[in-house]
Formats: structure tokens, C-alpha cells, sequence
């Protein structure tokens, strides 16, 4: 795919076109709608299961040893708080996940562009791929890692915040301004080789299972899941230590609440849990991610596709 357009005054509705040739019209404005559709998409689908994972990663004295499975979350979770905490909080991401997975698609085919990922040339670009991956991530974190803060204070077991903004407005008053950011480091310690990962391994399971690269569901759903579990079992102990720096200010415990980096956050979960500690909620991150980046890649195509389609229809009207 290239960033530049490519008429075709020929092309009449209905008829089969070729995904990858652009429309006139199509820029990056439409990679970003579709890039938005699909993180509200993944991220309000997977919600509950994302829930349980925080819930089986979170140090907490109250609450921390009380969930020891999926089935055991969900049953402890349905029968003590009701089925509708499994959505708590889930607010801060649909606010968030649409302007973040803008930015994060938006900047993934900006960087892919440069890099020669678009070339026609018929050969694979994983390097390509993997650096456009990591740029996106850098992006859209900067902008998701307050509300990926807010979604984790809200999901965590006796949470009181109302709101979103309440949440917001109490973090801030305080831990202050830092306390939304205190994990971006570690988010991106993790992010960066998730999503480059990911993205040099969706390429490459497309490449092989779609080597023609036109529009096809079924690939796009398979790649993107394959790509996503290998890439979110890899980073699960990150992901660990990420969960115990966004939930400090919630421990009763003040070695966790005063903790502010990755090496600090490894050493307690490596005290209290040992390095097995490091593996909590693994299972529920890869079911959480596997359909997740399903879901958003699927989501992402079908939406590029979908204007495509509309603006080709277009230029064949006009052509008429």
C-alpha cells in the first residue's frame, strides 16, 4: 500500500478493484477514522477479560490473593460486585482508544511510507514494519497513558470512583500531574517491542497467507491474532510491572506506594511472588489480545477498505 494516490477513472461500482491502488482522495485522514473505529472496537469488546487481568496482576493486600483463574475472577467478580463491574471503567478507554489508535495507525503508515514499507517491489519489509510499529506506539501512548491509568484505578477491586473524570480529578489532586505518567517509561519498555513485533509478524503471516494483498477478512483476522498472542506473551512481565506502577496509589503497603520505576516495581514483585510473579495473568493477556488485535486489525482493514470502496464508487459517478 502507498500513501500516494493512484486515479482510476475507469473503475465502475461493484466491480472488483484492487486494494491496495489508492483513490484519488484517500490520505491519511481516512488511515486515522479507521485507525480510531478500531481501537474503539477491540478495546470495548475484549473489556472484561482485560478487567480480570488487572485484577490477577494488581499488588493488593485486600484483594490481591482471591483470584487465582479466569473462572475463579469471574465467578469471585460476578457474585461479590455483580456482572457489571466486568465493564467498570470502561469509559476511559472508549474516551481514549479513538484518538489514541488514530494517532497510533495514523503514524504507522506515515513511517511505513518513508521506510520503504510501500514499496512495490513485490519483496517483504519486516524492518519496515517493525519501525513504523515502534514510532506508533511512542505516538499514541504519549496520549492513552492517563486513560490506561484511569481504566486500571477504576477496574481494581473496591475502587469508589463515580467517574472517569472523578477518577481523573482524585489522581491528580493527589499524586499529581506525574502519577499519569510515572509508567510511560515502563509502558514503552513493554509497547515498543509488543507492537514491533506485532507488526513485523502481521506483515509477514499476511505475506504468506495473502500474497496477493487484496481485502480479505479471514487473513486479516488470523494474522492479526497470531501476531498479537505471540507478541503479548513475550512482554507479559512488563505488562506485570507496568499494572503495579499505574495501581500504587491504591496499596496500603508504602514501599509500593512510593515506588516510581521499572527496577523498583521488579524487585517487589520478584519478593513477593517470585519470578513466577512475573507470568501473572499471562492467560487472560494472550485470550485478552489474541481476539484483540484480531479484532482491531480486521476492524482497521474492513474500515480502509469500506472508504476505498466509497471514494472509487465516487470517481466513478463523476467519471459518468
Amino acid at each position: 500500500m502507498s500513501l500516494q494516490t493512484h486515479n482510476s477513472p475507469d473503475a465502475v461500482p461493484g466491480e472488483e478493484f484492487d486494494y491496495e491502488a489508492l483513490p484519488e482522495g484517500y490520505g491519511l485522514s481516512h488511515n486515522m477514522m479507521a485507525g480510531a473505529f478500531a481501537g474503539i472496537a477491540e478495546h470495548t469488546v475484549m473489556y472484561p477479560v482485560d478487567l480480570m487481568k488487572t485484577r490477577m496482576q494488581v499488588i493488593n493486600p485486600s484483594s490481591g490473593t482471591i483470584y487465582t483463574g479466569i473462572s475463579n475472577a469471574l465467578s469471585t467478580i460476578s457474585r461479590l460486585e455483580g456482572i457489571r463491574t466486568l465493564w467498570r471503567g470502561m469509559s476511559s478507554v472508549v474516551v481514549g482508544a479513538g484518538p489514541a489508535h488514530a494517532v497510533y495507525f495514523g503514524t504507522y503508515e506515515v513511517v511505513k511510507d518513508l521506510a520503504g514499507g510501500n514499496a512495490q517491489d513485490g519483496k517483504h519489509h519486516p524492518l519496515a514494519a517493525a519501525s513504523s510499529g515502534a514510532c506508533a506506539t511512542i505516538a499514541s501512548d504519549a496520549l492513552m497513558n492517563p486513560f490506561d491509568v484511569i481504566k486500571q484505578r477504576m477496574q481494581v477491586h473496591g475502587s469508589t470512583y463515580p467517574t472517569i473524570w472523578n477518577c481523573a480529578r482524585t489522581i491528580f489532586r493527589t499524586e499529581g500531574l506525574s502519577a499519569f505518567y510515572v509508567s510511560y517509561p515502563t509502558t514503552l519498555t513493554m509497547t515498543v517491542p509488543f507492537t514491533a513485533f506485532q507488526f513485523m509478524a502481521y506483515e509477514s503471516f499476511s505475506k504468506v497467507m495473502n500474497p496477493s494483498k487484496a481485502y480479505d477478512p479471514m487473513t486479516h483476522c488470523v494474522a492479526g491474532g497470531l501476531a498479537g498472542a505471540f507478541a503479548a506473551g513475550f512482554t507479559t512481565p512488563l505488562d506485570v510491572i507496568k499494572t503495579l506502577l499505574q495501581t500504587r496509589g491504591l496499596s496500603q503497603d508504602k514501599e509500593i506506594r512510593g515506588v516510581s520505576g521499572l527496577m523498583g516495581a521488579a524487585r517487589i514483585i520478584k519478593r513477593e511472588y517470585g519470578w513466577s510473579g512475573f507470568f501473572r495473568g499471562w492467560r487472560p493477556r494472550i485470550i485478552t489480545t489474541m481476539p484483540s488485535t484480531a479484532i482491531c486489525w480486521s476492524s482497521y482493514e474492513m474500515a480502509k477498505a469500506y472508504f476505498r470502496r466509497t471514494l472509487r464508487e465516487g470517481e466513478a459517478a463523476r467519471a459518468l
